[in-house]
């Protein structure tokens, strides 16, 4: 049988290669300069421009781009389509494309104060190009918010050890961000001191495991697990139905924790908040790494680290998915999604990291080694796949399925290290929540800035939203969130988890391919030597998958296989089918009415039509 320990050896070569070789290059290529004065130092208000130590934004930025999609992703795509080409998306890609992707974003921002892509691709080809890319990015950023919380109820419902210990450490996160900016308690002693809380969180959700409601049927709760409504199902609570009381109950209490926490100040609760996550995410996903090889060489796991029987290298082209055929190609890559690329973060690098880089140099760091992290969360979800074997509804692309995979299958990993796996499954499921909940109001945070630039703003500060007008409304700090919570739980209550999980992939991946749109035309108007291979052909190979994705999802899943055969039936959801195929169509619209602008500058440009601009001309 086949140890799982080469799935980790593939992904560390490749990414060792990409880190030490192709990021120093690009580096290079990009001119990063310690000396030029980064948009945190030259805007900072202590509000959204707050300069920020290499280690602090590496965890944020991690955070906040590490959501549920490369666990859930690899997990699913492996199961339908076997683990090797998953495998091979994850260890070639990732490197290839998504790194450049975030560094190239990250990189093009701080050389444009600290702007999002939308703002930087108008800079060279107009107005019309800016409002195109950044209603995209909106869009997409509901899409976002509305998986997102679905995942974090999911996950909350299946684990309620890991709601009380969330409680914990966003507490902690608050504490600690008034040591930091308000009492300017010395660094490391407070490090030391706040993350052994969170750890101490982990033990404290294991001890006093909390949920709303009771579960349905002949289903319960862990032991020892308080119900604040003892007795109900909660089957009243809106989209019960369809995700279960419980779980729709925690929906609305993770959006409106979005919606305040991406409205106040960076430093009260989302740097101290992400820093501090960030070595649970480590731990967990480094322990996972470490574990496995612990346990391959010493045999100190609680079982074979093979990878299952029931898990095979290659599953077919066609997969075997238990409702309906799925090509690999295109869903296999738009499956797995952020796990080897994604859009959304680039709407990060160019929202909330640039605007907290301290220096230049952090840039590879954080841009280029931060994706390179994430793929190895997606290294680590599918390694606890192989381990745990296969879930029926996890080939169906259902959470359902890939949840438990990627908590059991974390456990037993963890019992390499002398970890039972009673405290390792709850203690993934907790890294897992703590992914999506950084991920969830980050996303919100960037929405508002989306709206932001396109409406325009009264100064450099943002505004209340309360001060009168649409357009004050629109972007305002505390009313651009709620716009986009509501819409985001309309989404989710309507119990359609797989539709919006595939529409929500396509449409970011298609981003991702937006994003490298915009920084080819940067590099093109900046110099005409520089070369446009590194951005432009990761770019192409994006735009062809994914819009073939959205047309067969559309065309063929949506309208053919639900509408004309009667897939769906009731008014309710065949209108649901109506909207989402309407959805993919204007993402498609958008996304190539954008590409045909951004090549007409590119060819005039490098065919000597019109003057290069500078990267900083504004």
């Amino acid at each position: 049988m086949t140890s799982v320990i080469w799935i980790v050896v593939a992904v560390l070569g490749t990414f060792t290669v990409g880190y030490m070789g192709y990021s120093r290059y690009l580096s290079r290529f990009v001119d990063l300069d310690d000396d030029r004065e980064t948009p945190a130092h030259k805007y900072e208000d202590g509000q959204e421009y707050v300069p920020s130590k290499k280690p602090v934004l590496l965890g944020h930025h991690f955070s906040s781009i590490a959501g549920g999609a490369p666990i859930v992703g690899p997990i699913t795509a492996g199961a339908i389509w076997g683990w090797v080409p998953a495998l091979l998306w994850v260890a070639i890609g990732n490197p290839l494309m998504g790194a450049v992707h975030d560094f190239i974003s990250l990189s093009s921002s701080i050389r444009h104060e600290g702007r999002s892509i939308g703002y930087i691709v108008g800079q060279y080809v107009g107005e019309r190009g800016k409002n195109l890319l950044l209603w995209f990015a909106f869009l997409t950023i509901i899409l976002v918010v509305a998986v997102f919380a679905l995942v974090v109820g999911i996950v909350l419902n299946a684990y309620p050890s890991a709601a009380t210990a969330s409680f914990v450490y966003i507490a902690l996160a608050v504490v600690f961000g008034v040591y930091l900016y308000q009492l300017d308690g010395p660094f490391i002693p407070g490090t030391v001191l706040f993350v052994a809380g969170v750890f101490a969180g982990v033990w404290v959700g294991i001890q006093y495991p909390f949920a709303f409601f009771q579960l349905a049927g002949d289903a319960s709760h862990t032991a020892g697990t308080f119900v604040l409504f003892e007795g109900s199902t909660g089957s009243w609570v809106p989209g019960a139905g369809a995700l279960g009381g419980n779980t729709a109950a925690w929906v609305p209490v993770i959006l409106i924790y979005a919606v305040i926490a991406s409205a106040l100040p960076v430093w009260t609760l989302l740097q101290p908040r992400d820093y501090l996550s960030s070595f649970l995410l480590y731990a967990g996903v480094g322990g996972a790494l470490l574990a496995i090889i612990v346990g391959t060489v010493l045999g100190t796991s609680s079982q074979p680290l093979v990878i299952d029987s029931s898990i095979q290298p290659f599953q077919g082209f066609m997969g075997v998915d238990s409702r309906a055929p799925y090509p690999l190609f295109p869903m296999l890559f738009v499956t797995i999604a952020c796990g080897t690329i994604s859009g959304f973060h680039s709407l990060v690098s160019s929202g909330t990291t640039a605007k907290q880089l301290n220096k230049e140099s952090d840039a590879r760091l954080i841009g280029y080694g931060g994706m390179l992290g994430e793929g190895l969360l997606a290294a680590t979800a599918l390694s606890a796949l192989a381990i745990a074997g296969f879930a029926s509804d996890a080939a169906a692309g259902g959470i359902g399925g890939a949840l438990p995979n990627f908590a059991s299958g974390g456990g037993i990993i963890l019992t390499s290290l002398g970890i039972p796996a009673e405290y390792g499954a709850p203690f993934m499921a907790l890294v897992l929540v703590s992914f999506l909940l950084t991920s969830t109001d980050t996303a919100a945070r960037l929405g508002r800035y989306m709206m932001e630039e396109i409406v325009g703003t009264q100064g450099t500060t943002s505004e209340s939203g309360f001060g009168g007008g649409v357009g004050s409304f629109a972007r305002g700090r505390y009313t651009n969130p709620v716009i986009q919570g509501l819409i985001a739980y309309a989404l989710v209550i309507s119990g359609e988890w797989a539709t919006l999980w595939a529409l929500f992939g396509s449409a970011n991946q298609l981003l991702a391919a937006l994003a490298l749109l915009t920084g080819t035309v940067w590099l093109a108007n900046w110099n005409e030597t520089k070369q446009l291979v590194s951005t432009g052909v990761p770019m192409a190979i994006m735009v062809v998958i994914t819009v073939i994705a959205l047309a067969f999802l559309a065309g063929y899943q949506w309208l053919f296989v639900n509408l004309i055969q009667g897939g769906v039936t009731g008014i309710g959801n065949q209108i649901s089918m109506v909207v989402r195929i309407a959805l993919a169509v204007v993402l498609v619209y958008l996304a190539l009415s954008l590409v045909r602008i951004g090549y007409d500058n590119i060819t005039s440009v490098r065919g000597g039509d019109r003057p290069a601009a500078e990267p900083s001309d504004d």
